[in-house]
């Protein structure tokens, strides 16, 4: 039982209680849950946007397949459009090189070619043609597909995302940080061909932008040759319209995938969080209004007792506190109203007697009066020493460790002391401790503390050179020991009663206040702390007449 001192720090004022929790829309625990679930989610799709090896990788096809097609139109300008003004000067015929590239290109309508001179000037241009009268029309490219709005804002998110993410030069063939140009890029003729000719079977890199329009294009450079001179330079641009359906179809399928899976996510977090967060938060503020003081059981929502997990576990330890908490407080009550009507009753004669002494002059009778007096002290100082052991015992046992205590020496070490000390008339113990091990888990001081008071009750029941029966042995998981007497036995209905506090049933001719009637209650305290138990009954002979009391505790076996 706790110190009654404990009292105030288990009702606390209501300036020392903290508040109950608040009630939110996205509470902690779920910002937590949705924060753990979508950092891989969030990690992948970056993973996804930010390796685009599928856009190079199609860019890379679309390069090779330009310069070949651009070696085609080079080869076939150097074969039938070069004439040679002298033998050594061959140079590209104009009109001759203008309807084969026209020609070349038609089969493909996306594709611009053109003819360039060592010098840069323009010879030959795909798009543009003479009509009727001798005038020249240009044909430009034809013009960008329409894809939507929301389709050409995932595309420029997609690529402005791209810009943030840092990224060698080597990254990505697509420059996206080089400003936007048409078709009317102009590669530097001269500088190509200086390299051309200073190292034999060089390529002119690749030019891939993307325009104003949203058109990405591609630009490839071969050189026109004629007996390992290079003439000119064939320019191929072509719309890589296939690359950008491709990217924006993987691109719209991983934003699905992603849509999908976050809704997933926060479906299950948000699940997760009615089962999980919700709950404890119920718990919580079941807690703060028995905190409270506002209730004492059924406070916990039965469903969460009901529940087969964890959770379900937590509701069940709570509503269990919360109960033996109400059962401690009230015994705490209890305890205080009985030790206040003891302790009365010594006062109360004290108070009586030292009235009457004032008034009367009989030395005899003062002597008397100073007799009760004393023996009165003497059980006040019995009673109090025995309520603060009674007081302690729950706090110490809270603290102190169980460990394994051997019975046998400690029986027969209390039969021992008894028969040193005992006198020709005392009752005699009679130890029985059998052949097994008898090892429990306890605190040692206790156990045998509980074997005193019950001997103590034995030996003061007994009759003359009577016989106390001190038993012990295994039974099952636990080990039972026995103390029974040849007295009169307890009364059939006070079986139960005989461990209150305070209640006192003591033999006849017994001088009264000998004992505090907390000697059984205190044992049965300090079993039950052990997880045993402790029962007592009345011992019989063959016709049913009453021989004895018996006394059997049983406790776990260590």
């Amino acid at each position: 039982m706790p110190d009654s001192g404990a009292l105030p720090q288990v009702l606390r004022s209501e300036a020392e209680v903290p508040p109950p929790p608040q009630r939110r829309f996205i509470s902690p625990l779920l910002q937590r849950i949705l924060l753990v679930n979508l950092l891989p989610l969030a990690l992948l799709l970056a993973a996804l946007l930010y390796l685009d090896q599928y856009q190079n990788g199609l860019l890379e096809a679309e390069v090779t397949t330009l310069r070949e097609q651009a070696r085609i139109y080079a080869g076939a300008i150097g074969e039938t459009a070069v004439h040679n003004d002298t033998p050594d000067n061959p140079v590209i015929a104009p009109d001759v090189a203008r309807p084969l590239l026209r020609r070349l290109t038609e089969p493909t309508p996306n594709a611009q070619a053109r003819l360039y001179s060592p010098e840069g000037g323009v010879l030959a241009d795909s798009r543009v043609r003479e009509g009727a009268a001798g005038a020249v029309i240009t044909e430009p490219l034809p013009p960008a597909v329409e894809r939507g709005r929301l389709v050409g804002l995932v595309s420029r998110a997609y690529d402005d995302l791209l810009r943030l993410l840092p990224h060698s030069n080597d990254r990505s063939l697509l420059d996206l940080d080089h400003p936007a140009a048409g078709a009317d890029w102009t590669p530097d003729v001269q500088a190509e061909v200086k390299l051309i000719a200073a190292s034999q079977g060089a390529q002119i890199p690749p030019y891939i932008r993307r325009t104003d329009d949203n058109r990405l294009l591609v630009s490839v450079a071969e050189p026109v040759a004629r007996d390992r001179r290079t003439l000119g330079i064939v320019v191929l641009t072509r719309e890589a319209r296939e690359v950008d359906d491709s990217v924006l179809t993987v691109r719209l399928s991983i934003l699905a995938l992603f849509t999908l899976a976050l809704g997933l996510t926060v479906m299950l977090s948000w699940y997760l969080s009615l089962t999980i967060a919700r709950p404890i938060l119920r718990l919580a503020r079941a807690a703060a209004r028995m905190r409270e003081g506002r209730g004492r059981e059924g406070e916990v929502p039965a469903p969460l007792l009901v529940r087969r997990d964890e959770v379900g576990e937590l509701a069940r330890a709570l509503s269990e506190s919360a109960v033996a908490l109400w059962s401690r407080m009230d015994a705490i009550e209890a305890f205080a109203a009985d030790v206040a009507h003891e302790i009365k009753n010594p006062l109360s004669s004290i108070r009586s007697a030292i009235e009457t002494l004032r008034r009367i002059d009989d030395p005899e009778k003062q002597r008397r009066l100073t007799a009760i007096i004393a023996e009165d002290v003497a059980r006040l100082d019995r009673l109090i020493t025995d309520i603060s052991d009674s007081s302690r015992i729950d706090a110490e046992l809270s603290r102190a460790a169980t460990e394994p205590v051997d019975l046998a020496p400690i029986l027969s070490a209390l039969a021992e002391i008894d028969e040193a000390t005992r006198g020709e008339n005392d009752p005699r113990i009679s130890l029985d401790v059998g052949e097994g091990r008898l090892v429990v888990e306890g605190v040692e001081d206790r156990v045998v503390q509980v074997l005193r008071n019950l001997l103590g009750n034995a030996r003061s029941f007994s009759p003359p050179r009577g016989v106390i029966g001190l038993s012990a042995h295994e039974d099952g998981a636990m080990i039972e020991i026995a103390v029974q007497d040849s007295g009169p036995g307890i009364p059939d209905g006070k079986l139960e009663h005989i461990f209150d506090r305070f209640y006192s049933e003591r033999p006849q001719g017994e001088y009264f206040g000998q004992h505090s009637g907390l000697g059984l209650s205190i044992s049965r305290q300090i079993v039950s702390a052990l997880r045993g138990q402790i029962v007592a009954s009345n011992r019989r002979d063959v016709t049913g007449a009453v021989i004895g009391a018996r006394f059997v505790v049983t406790l776990p076996k260590a």
